[in-house]
């Protein structure tokens, strides 16, 4: 049997692919007193309100190692030969450290991956992952696909203010002042260290223009596929969209633009912008083209 590929809720992967190739776990997101399961039971616009209204208390928590446990041994039972779970960047939740304690107590091997990233800075090393395992890959050969992967993403994204990852403890109180002082807007990077300011600029339309720089420079001069997301902010996303495909041309084998799901949105709040760019290796080849 082939080897079966698990992530979390935080890849928003596009619904052309989410066919059943890889199994979703689930993270938690806490809005008002009452946990709910991300997408399935909470979904990005209540978290968009409830962070607009300041009224309602909006936290979030990885899956739980019972709930990865009984994935896994899912999983075991239909045969499988063992399993590659990829997932939200270490330091920013403790959803890689559950999967871990899970992985652990399996009744076969499990290959746990720390993303360094989050929403399609997951969803691109599963998916490599995925289409590994689909072509007769081992164990090593699709957790091999997923890291090189993920040396190969680079994640930027613009918010309006960085306040809700102050509360959430994402990003410190410093950092937080220096984003709101004479109302500087902040251009942000997701790496293995978490989140870091990569620039700052006067203007939400400025910061924009930065985050198309930023994404260009990512690319480099090869082929890439870029996800592009948002929070309640769609023209932002289409905007940005519209500058990367005029700017790579040939070289965008895929753009995928989705808003972030409730994880996600609880930290940065409404009016954000992302992208997410993998480079692709020669020759190129889109991971969203296919068949998982």
């Amino acid at each position: 049997m082939p080897v079966a590929v698990v992530t979390d809720s935080t890849a928003y992967l596009p619904a052309t692919v989410a066919d059943g190739s890889l199994t979703v776990v689930p993270l938690h997101v806490v809005l008002g007193g009452v946990s709910g399961r991300e997408g399935v039971e909470v979904n990005p616009a209540e978290v968009a309100v409830a962070l607009a209204a300041r009224r309602v208390a909006v936290t979030t928590s990885q899956p739980t190692p019972a709930e990865f446990a009984q994935v896994y041994d899912q999983l075991f039972a239909t045969g499988v030969d063992g399993i590659v779970s990829v997932h939200l960047a270490g330091a920013l939740s403790g959803t890689v450290g559950a999967a871990s304690t899970a992985a652990g107590e399996a009744a076969g091997p499990v290959e746990v991956v720390d993303s360094c990233s989050a929403a399609m800075g997951v969803g691109f090393p599963a998916l490599a992952a995925a289409r590994a395992a689909a072509q007769g890959a081992d164990l090593s050969g699709v957790r091999d696909a997923a890291l090189h992967t993920i040396d190969r993403t680079s994640t930027f994204f613009y918010v309006d203010t960085l306040e809700h990852l102050r509360r959430g403890g994402r990003i410190n109180a410093a950092s937080a002042l220096l984003g709101t002082a004479l109302a500087v807007k902040p251009l942000l990077e997701v790496s293995a260290g978490g989140i870091s300011m990569r620039d700052k600029v006067r203007t939400a339309a400025r910061a924009l223009d930065r985050l198309v720089a930023l994404a260009l420079e990512a690319a480099g001069d090869g082929p890439v596929e870029v996800a592009v997301h948002h929070l309640a902010a769609a023209e932002r996303a289409d905007w940005v969209a519209d500058a990367l495909r005029e700017r790579l041309g040939d070289r965008l084998c895929e753009l995928y633009t989705s808003e972030v799901g409730a994880v996600v949105a609880a930290h940065v709040g409404p009016g954000l912008a992302g992208v997410v760019v993998h480079r692709l290796p020669a020759p190129a080849h889109s991971l969203l083209d296919d068949q998982l």
